[in-house]
Formats: structure tokens, C-alpha cells, sequence
């Protein structure tokens, strides 16, 4: 072809396929976003910022990533569909430009007592690799190292069809890494037998304890009357088989009164009725015999480390596989980078690289064999960001939800540099962020308000950095606000002493916490803050402890159930109408009876994944037609319940609605920043920090006079945290000793006293480098929390 004709563009014209650099969102409505539109650039760092509950969480995660994670279910089979959640397709009018989304969020890790840290990640398969390779003695492949595998052999003939059938024996053997006592769960669980009963008493004397089994209960008389044992013998006299049959024997059908029923041993019948179920939703009395009558103790075959004879005995030099998952990961990584074996070149190459990982986010602290439930929700995101970072995927959306949870200052560097590191590897990052330490890194501000819940939704910045400092939203206004140190803190009024304490990673601590004053627990991440503060304040009756734990309770909870507010709210509506309070209950008369109350009705599709369609009686509502026919202040209950908090302090503080007992309640959640939430809305869908604060508002009426609070700025704005500190110090001011652990530098400057933990994390934490006031702290600048103390307050 002649030049003249050519008509290729060239090699640096433009490609059609490279135009697509933006993601697009046009009219998003989900929960109380406003027909939002917006572009977000490709491949660059975006930060949501916002005051609490201003939609950020709705637009990123419940749009975007929602979107994103529905369109690739559905290009799975219907099989494997079946085993996916099924996504409702989000309210938005167009989403164009998306890619593959990865949340990486701050939910806990599953509770599995078998899920640990090294098998959350590919550490400990890379490591049980490693050991069948080098261990020595050679025990087997990898499985033999593995606590999750147990040891099967099995024999027999099985039938082969080649032209004529013949019979072949064989045999099966796999060889498993799990200790056979405790089945890989490193704890067995022992049963006290003088927490059941007094065995100086005969069963008509009242000999067994457990609560249920009174004197005259069907319980006891199935005993009684069994034939097994003689009721007026002392149980210490029991012969060896009577004591058999009443602790142990198996179950047998028989008449006791003329009604059939089934006669088994007290163990496996306690064991069925109350040791098998959730203690969490028990019954306070029988929570605290369950705690009495059951103990954990460390397994005494494995010496809890989960594994059997064999993948103990086989080592590295001297280290077996048990000792390196025991090992804190940065020791660990040191002594793998010791190792240098040619024929395995690659794969230590892999393992020093993930372990560097964790160093390198501020986890080397942990230990591989840390059961993954027991990590906090920032611990847990980081160690599934360790996921991604060896990842070969590019192009993918990767959305964080306040990865700087949980981390100290000196941290955040750090987890800034991997956030960049990620974008820099062609991906998009979307941060959903409060600090300024984190939203000054980003190539892009999308800032949302101007308020919370109803107040919120809309869209009222996008741009650098340095035009949100000069865009006059809350956002902007707050970002470069210091908080200045106490000239004069308050005086204490006692002390709480701590002696020895020596939890985890703390070394023989001895320390005294002022009462009566704002006193500050911080530190780097794994430094021993919570260890110190849970592990040594004892928990009676006069200490009000404030942790992130999720909230037990079904889809049905919502914060007017939780907090004990729809009580009042039931009454008034009684009252003001002449009916049972019960009808103002959607788990009780009032429901609808399609859906039970649940406003959803959840269809079950066998293989394929289950429903939820909003029920069409009571269009999501909830309540029978005939409770929504009585009405308070002009409103009725479901009306009231899809309030806010703030618009439903109004309308029950005046007029006919006028209820002093839920104005109370609503106060006290106002006080804590909850004033946007819906007074109806479910409480699995709160975050983290929102459900702290929920708690916190519950026990604001307790009597208690110390406050343990943990982290309590999580997914607190800027202009949400100087509304915290009002409220601490109101607390104090009440003649409250509130302790809080903490890494946020307003709340460190804001206190009375600090005690400063560290100086590094894991072994080489567990120290007291520092108490006292935060000015001399600033002054001394003698730790880590000190130096960026001094640089936040500009001294």
C-alpha cells in the first residue's frame, strides 16, 4: 500500500479503548442519596469525605461496589450463584465505566475457632510447603502440616469395569497435621461436676444445681423417678455404675407420670440444651451457670498449637512448624530471610515477601497462629489488604472503608504508602476517610453533606486537595483544625492501681489511672493499649465498658428496640388511642401478618439463592393496616420509626406527642452524634463507630462511675469529633472517670492525662514510656505519640 493510501492513525494517535478513563454515576438514590451525579477519574485516588451518615458509605459501597459485584454474580452459573448473596440491582440511573470491585472493609473476621491469621492469608500455606520440602524428619506433603487436615486411612475392594467387572483391593491413606484430641481447635472444653451438683445431697434434697431443674420440675423428677439411681442416696455414695447412668448413660425412651419421655446422662443433656447453643442469647441466669460450669483450658496433647505428633516433631534447624507460626511475623520474617535453599528458591522468595507484608503495615506484631476472630475491625482490614498487595490483578476497583482505624499516627504513613502503592499499579482506589492525614494524599476530594441522614445526600464538593481548603464546606472548614492543649487539666480524685499487669505483650506494668479526670490510653497499634485497659481494669459493677463488638440481634433490631425507646413510644401511642401497647410492636400483635413484621418476605429457592421481596400488604411498613389507623401528634408508628433521631426529639418534646421518657433516650443519642440516624432502621446495616456510640448512649443512664471507651472517633468527621469531646467532658463533669484508648491527636490534646504505651508493638511494646499531662508530653517529646502530638498542635 502506497503511502497516500495508508490510513492507519499511527502508533500515538489516540485508541477508542483508552477513552473510557472515568466512572460515571448518574441519579443514585440509594438510602438518603439526593439523584446524585458524579464522575470519579480511573486509576487515581479518590477520597469520600463527609460528616457521619451524609451518604459517602451509600454512594461507594452501596452503589458502586454494590453495582459492580452484582454484574460479575451474574456471570456465574446458577449453581454457583446459589451460593452467593443475592444483590438487588441498586436505585441509580446509570453506572457506566465500572470495573471489577474489591472491598476491603472493617467487618470482623469469621469466628471459625480453626481460622487463624496464617490461614486468613497465604502464610501458612506457603509454610507448610516449605516444611514438606525441608522439615526433617520427612513426614508427608503439606496436609501433614496442616491443623485443618485430619489423618484418614481407609481399606477395602472397589469394582473396576474394564470389559469384564473384577474386584481390586485398595487401600486410602492421607496424612493430616490435626491433633486428634482437640481436632485442630487448640482448646478442649472441660465441665466442672461441682457446678452441677452438691454431691453431699440425694436428688430429693435438691443435689443438682443447674437452673431449671428445681424441686419440683419435670426436669428433676425425670431423675427422680427414672429407676436409675436410688433419689434418697447422698450422690457421693453412688456405686460406679449408678454414677454412670445419672451423669452419662445414653438415651432411653420411657413413662414417667404416664408421659413418655427420653432418660439420658445430666452431661449430654445439658450439653444439648444449653452448652450447643449461642450464649449471647441466653438468658442472663443460665449465661453466668454456662460461664461457671464450662472451662477452656489449652489443649494437653498439642499444648494448644493445634497440630498432632508428627508435623511437631519435623523442624527446620530447630524450628518446627508450631514454634513459626507461634513466632511475632516480623521475628518470623527475619528468620526465613536466614534460610537459603536453592531448590525452594521461589517459594521463600513469595513467603519473606507476603511476611514483609505485614511489617510493612504496621501488623508485624501479630503472630500467624492469632485466632482471626479475636483481631479488632482495623487489624482485620489490613490483614486482608495484605491479599491484595502481592496481587496480579490491575485495572481493579479497590474500595476501603477508613483504613486508618485503629492506627496511630506514625502508622498512617505507612498505610498511605500502600494505598498509593495499589493506585500506582494502574488500579482505582476509593477511600471512604475522616482524617486529613489520609484525604491529603488523594488525587481527587469528593466531599458529601451538607449534613447528616435527611440533611445529607448531596454532592457539595469534587476537586484537589487545596480547593477543599478553600471550598467553604464543613469539610473544608475543619481540615486544618487543631485542637490545643489544656492549659489546666482538671485534678484527679482518686487513683485506680494497676500492678504487674501482664496480659499479652505487657511487662509487669505498674501505673496509676487518675479518677475523676479525662485519662487517655495510647500508643502504637499492638503496643498493649486494650490488654492494659480491658485486661487490668476489673470489670465490676461500677465500670461501663464501650467496645466495637457487633450488637447481638436479628434484622428486626433497630435503634428504638435496642435502646429501649419504642417502650414509651408503645405507651403513648396506648394511651393516646385506648388500645394495648402490644399493637405498636411489629414483633408482637401489631405485624403484619404477610411478613410477620419484617416488612420483607424472604423466599427460599432451594439451590438457587434466596429472595427478599418488600412485602406488598404492608409495602415494608411492617404493622397491620388497623395499627396504622391510630395516630399521636398526627403520626403513625411507622411514620414515627422512619424518623430521625433529631426530627423525633421535636415532635416528642411539645404538643400532644409530649413524651418526657423518650425525650430522654433521643437526647442521650443526640449527645453521642447519632441525631441522623433512622429511628427504624435495621442494625446490622451500622458501622462500626456508630454501633460504639449507639452502646455508649444506652449506658449514658447507668450508674456507673468509670467509662472504658474504645476508639470512639471511628468514622467520626472532623466536626463530629469537637461534639465527642463536649460530650466526654460532660461526663467528667458529672463525676465520671472516663479512660479512653485512643490514637486521634484532638482527643490526646483534649485530656487530662495521658499514658503512653510502647515503644514499638508486639515484643517490642508492652512498656509504659509516658504519663502525664499532654502539654509535658509535647514539652518532653520523648516518644512516638509525643513527636507527632508536638507537630499536631504546631508546637
Amino acid at each position: 500500500m502506497s503511502k497516500d493510501t495508508r490510513t492507519d492513525p499511527g502508533p500515538f494517535a489516540p485508541h477508542g479503548a483508552d477513552s473510557h478513563d472515568l466512572i460515571r454515576v448518574l441519579g443514585a438514590r440509594e438510602n438518603n442519596l439526593k439523584d446524585v451525579s458524579i464522575e470519579i477519574p480511573k486509576r487515581r485516588l479518590t477520597v469520600f469525605t463527609g460528616v457521619s451518615g451524609s451518604g459517602k458509605s451509600s454512594l461507594v459501597f452501596d452503589t458502586i461496589a454494590a453495582e459492580s459485584q452484582r454484574l460479575i454474580n451474574e456471570t456465574y452459573s446458577s449453581f454457583v450463584q446459589g451460593f452467593m448473596p443475592t444483590l438487588a440491582r441498586p436505585e441509580v440511573d446509570v453506572l457506566e465505566g465500572l470495573t471489577t470491585a474489591i472491598i476491603v472493609d472493617q467487618q470482623r473476621m469469621g469466628a471459625d475457632p480453626r481460622s487463624t491469621v496464617g490461614t486468613a492469608t497465604d502464610a501458612n500455606a506457603m509454610l507448610r510447603i516449605l516444611f514438606s520440602r525441608l522439615g526433617e524428619p520427612h513426614i508427608g506433603p503439606p496436609s501433614a502440616y496442616a491443623f485443618n487436615v485430619p489423618s484418614v486411612s481407609a481399606s477395602g475392594a472397589i469394582t473396576v469395569e474394564r470389559g469384564a467387572k473384577t474386584a481390586v483391593k485398595a487401600t486410602f491413606n492421607r496424612t493430616g497435621g490435626m491433633c486428634v484430641r482437640c481436632e485442630g481447635r487448640g482448646t478442649v472444653s472441660d465441665i466442672d461436676l461441682t457446678q452441677l451438683y452438691d454431691d453431699s445431697k440425694s436428688l430429693n434434697e435438691g443435689a443438682i444445681t443447674i437452673p431449671g431443674y428445681g424441686s419440683d420440675g419435670w426436669n428433676m423428677r425425670l431423675y427422680k423417678e427414672s429407676g436409675f439411681v436410688d433419689p434418697d442416696k447422698p450422690i457421693r455414695r453412688y456405686t460406679k455404675k449408678e454414677l454412670h447412668d445419672f451423669l452419662h448413660h445414653e438415651p432411653t425412651r420411657m413413662k414417667i407420670a404416664g408421659i413418655n419421655m427420653t432418660y439420658e446422662g445430666l452431661i449430654p443433656r445439658i450439653q444439648k440444651s444449653m452448652l450447643s447453643k449461642d450464649k449471647e442469647a441466653m438468658q442472663a441466669h443460665i449465661r453466668a451457670f454456662v460461664d461457671r460450669a464450662v472451662t477452656f483450658a489449652a489443649c494437653p496433647e498439642c499444648e494448644g498449637t493445634r497440630l498432632g505428633e508428627g508435623a511437631r516433631s519435623s523442624r527446620i534447624g530447630r524450628i518446627s512448624i508450631a514454634d513459626a507460626c507461634a513466632m511475632q511475623i516480623s521475628d518470623l520474617a527475619e528468620w526465613v530471610r536466614g534460610l537459603d535453599e536453592p531448590s525452594v528458591a521461589p517459594l521463600l522468595t513469595a513467603l519473606r515477601q507476603t511476611l514483609d507484608s505485614f511489617v510493612e503495615i504496621g501488623l508485624g506484631y501479630l503472630a500467624l497462629d492469632r485466632p482471626a476472630g479475636t483481631l479488632s475491625g482495623g487489624e482485620a482490614q489490613r490483614v486482608k489488604m495484605i491479599r491484595h498487595l502481592g496481587s496480579s490483578l490491575t485495572d481493579v476497583t479497590y474500595v476501603f472503608d477508613e483504613p486508618t482505624a485503629g492506627l496511630h499516627p506514625h502508622d498512617i504513613q505507612r498505610m498511605n504508602d500502600l494505598l498509593l502503592r495499589l493506585r500506582d499499579k494502574g488500579n482505582t482506589v476509593l477511600v471512604v476517610e475522616h482524617k486529613p492525614e489520609t484525604i491529603v494524599i488523594a488525587d481527587h476530594v469528593v466531599d458529601l453533606g451538607p449534613g447528616a441522614g435527611t440533611g445529607g445526600g448531596s454532592v457539595c464538593f469534587e476537586g484537589t486537595v487545596e480547593e477543599l481548603r478553600n471550598g467553604g464546606t464543613v469539610t473544608g472548614r475543619h481540615f486544618d483544625d487543631r485542637a490545643k492543649v489544656k492549659e489546666t487539666p482538671r485534678e484527679p480524685t482518686g487513683t485506680l492501681e494497676i500492678r504487674g499487669a501482664s496480659a499479652n505483650n505487657l511487662r509487669d506494668v505498674d501505673v496509676d489511672i487518675p479518677l475523676g479526670v479525662l485519662v487517655v490510653v495510647t500508643g502504637v497499634a499492638g503496643s498493649g493499649k486494650s490488654s492494659l485497659v480491658h485486661g487490668s481494669v476489673p470489670a465490676d459493677e461500677g465500670v461501663v465498658s464501650v467496645d466495637q463488638a457487633p450488637i447481638r440481634g436479628s434484622r428486626r433490631s433497630n435503634p428504638a428496640t435496642y435502646t429501649g425507646l419504642l417502650d414509651p413510644i408503645r405507651k403513648a401511642f396506648a394511651k393516646a388511642n385506648d388500645v394495648k401497647p402490644a399493637l405498636f410492636s411489629a414483633n408482637s400483635e401489631g405485624a403484619c401478618p404477610a411478613c410477620n413484621g419484617a416488612g420483607v418476605i424472604y423466599t427460599d429457592l432451594a439451590m438457587m439463592a434466596g429472595v427478599a421481596t418488600t412485602c406488598e400488604d404492608c409495602e415494608g411498613k411492617r404493622f397491620d393496616a388497623s395499627v396504622l389507623e391510630y395516630h399521636l401528634g398526627g403520626r403513625d408508628i411507622s411514620e414515627v420509626l422512619a424518623m430521625s433521631v433529631d426530627e423525633a426529639r421535636e415532635f416528642f418534646g411539645t404538643g400532644e406527642a409530649h413524651t418526657p421518657a423518650a425525650q430522654r433516650i433521643l437526647t442521650r443519642l443526640a449527645d453521642v452524634g447519632l441525631g441522623y440516624l433512622t429511628l427504624g432502621q435495621p442494625l446490622t446495616t451500622l458501622s462500626g463507630g456508630e454501633r460504639q456510640r449507639l452502646k455508649l448512649a444506652t449506658h449514658m443512664a447507668d450508674k456507673g462511675g468509670v467509662y472504658v471507651l474504645d476508639e470512639p472517633t471511628t468514622g467520626l468527621h472532623l466536626a463530629d469529633v469537637e461534639q465527642l469531646l463536649g460530650l466526654l467532658d460532660r461526663l467528667v463533669d458529672s463525676g465520671k472517670s472516663v479512660i479512653v484508648v485512643e490514637h486521634h491527636q484532638a482527643v490526646m490534646a483534649h485530656a487530662d492525662w495521658i499514658i503512653d504505651l510502647g515503644p514499638g508493638a508486639g515484643h517490642d511494646g508492652g512498656r509504659l514510656v509516658f504519663e502525664g499531662t499532654p502539654a509535658d508530653l509535647v514539652a518532653a517529646r520523648s516518644t512516638l505519640t509525643g513527636e507527632h502530638l508536638a507537630a499536631y498542635v504546631g508546637a
